[in-house]
């Protein structure tokens, strides 16, 4: 087990070394050199908007499909275990829309860019993290933009400038997705996912478009892992009902994953500094979907566990290894996964695992995803009048299925 873990920890140590100004060690950090080292001390300036049709050719996308509806050779998305044996199932026909995570701690700027040094440096840099964060949903497939992100350091501070970082942010993946729904087929099913500042910005989208039927019609599932939303508030805010039980479809799962004791502490002020999605701040408790149930129960054991991805070191593939670790939904809403875990490493203050949300659990999420599509094809009331039963053409060999 103890090996295990090493290798895991060693994967995800060089993707944060790839990614931090300087090779620091997060855990036990204070929230005054938290802020110190990544805050930015510059004034904030708006950066001009993307240009119309940015998102139209696939410049700006770490992972879309080509012209042919087949995976890219460069996309990292299409990452599976070694020896990976897929139960059988019918192919997918979803298409997937999946905001990457928080991967810049440039403390110079409030928000990357996407142009010269700085933007090819972040699609390296952006690729490794997707194989990762993306993999669970790569059964459809994937297309995952890039955009302005707002920096580590934005979610440290209580400022105006910090909010209009993460507003750049949104603007991007908002006219992402927009390109994202314009390329699909009226009629095909899709999956919405993303991780920290990708599940926050994703809620966003959702909650402009609370009423847009016709697009909820639409989701199998909506997976925003990383940024806690209030239990209370989903289906007002989002338009769409909390997942409790995985056959549900066209529900939300959400999560965020902390060891024993948990201390909301630097994520509590996070969602206080960045204000709220709508009208109001998420406050606990908070919807907390077990990935290992599906959402029918707060509590399963390590066994339920059927595996997490260990990536090897190239980030090019990886092995499972199931029954890690539990997982329970505590009142705050909270994802609990036992006592602490000793990786030696990059553990945000608070017991915060959120670093490891989506591989600890990386086979549960490949088929809570499966499941959802089956679902949604049950439903009647999921499929518009005339849609086809199989595949849509030039899919039926090309999308990777389980």
């Amino acid at each position: 087990m103890v090996a295990v873990w090493s290798k895991f920890i060693a994967a995800i140590a060089l993707l944060l070394v790839l990614t931090l100004t300087a090779s620091v060690v997060v855990i036990g950090w204070s929230s005054d050199l938290l802020a110190l080292a990544f805050i930015p001390r510059n004034a904030f300036t708006a950066p001009p908007p993307l240009p119309a049709g940015a998102y139209v050719s696939d410049t700006l996308w770490l992972a879309r499909p080509d012209a042919r509806g087949r995976r890219r050779a460069d996309d990292t998305s299409g990452l599976l275990p070694d020896g990976w044996i897929a139960p059988p199932a019918p192919p997918s026909r979803a298409a997937v829309f999946f905001v990457p995570t928080t991967t810049s701690f440039a403390s110079s700027h409030w928000n990357d860019t996407l142009d010269d040094r700085d933007g090819r440096d972040r699609r390296a840099r952006d690729k490794l993290f997707l194989g990762l964060m993306a993999s669970p949903f790569n059964r459809s497939l994937v297309w995952a933009p890039m955009y302005r992100q707002a920096v580590i350091g934005a979610f440290l501070s209580p400022t105006p400038s910090a909010r209009a970082a993460i507003d750049v942010a949104f603007g991007d993946v908002r006219q992402a997705f927009e390109a994202f729904l314009a390329a699909q087929p009226a009629d095909r099913p899709i999956i919405l996912a993303g991780h920290n500042q990708g599940a926050l910005l994703l809620l966003r989208i959702l909650h402009e478009r609370a009423a847009d039927r016709a697009l909820a019609a639409r989701i199998i599932g909506v997976y925003a892992i990383g940024w806690p939303v209030s239990k209370g508030e989903v289906q007002r805010e989002f338009g769409i009902a909390a997942c409790t039980g995985p056959d549900q479809a066209g529900c939300l799962i959400s999560y965020v994953s902390f060891a024993e004791p948990a201390d909301l502490g630097e994520l509590g002020a996070a969602i206080r500094n960045l204000g709220p999605i709508s009208g109001r701040i998420a406050e606990p408790p908070y919807l907390c979907t077990n990935p290992l149930t599906g959402g029918a129960s707060p509590t399963a054991p390590a066994s339920a566990n059927l595996g997490a991805l260990m990536p090897n070191s190239a980030m090019t593939g990886g092995a499972l290894a199931g029954q890690l670790v539990p997982a329970r939904c505590d009142a705050q809403g909270l994802l609990i996964i036992g006592k602490p875990l000793q990786l030696g490493g990059y553990v945000l203050p608070g017991n915060n695992y959120t670093a490891y949300d989506i591989p600890l659990f990386w086979a549960n999420l490949r088929a809570d995803v499966a499941r959802r599509e089956a679902a949604w094809y049950l439903g009647r009331d999921h499929r518009p009048q005339g849609s086809p039963q199989g595949p849509p053409p030039g899919l039926e060999r090309s999308t990777p299925h389980d």
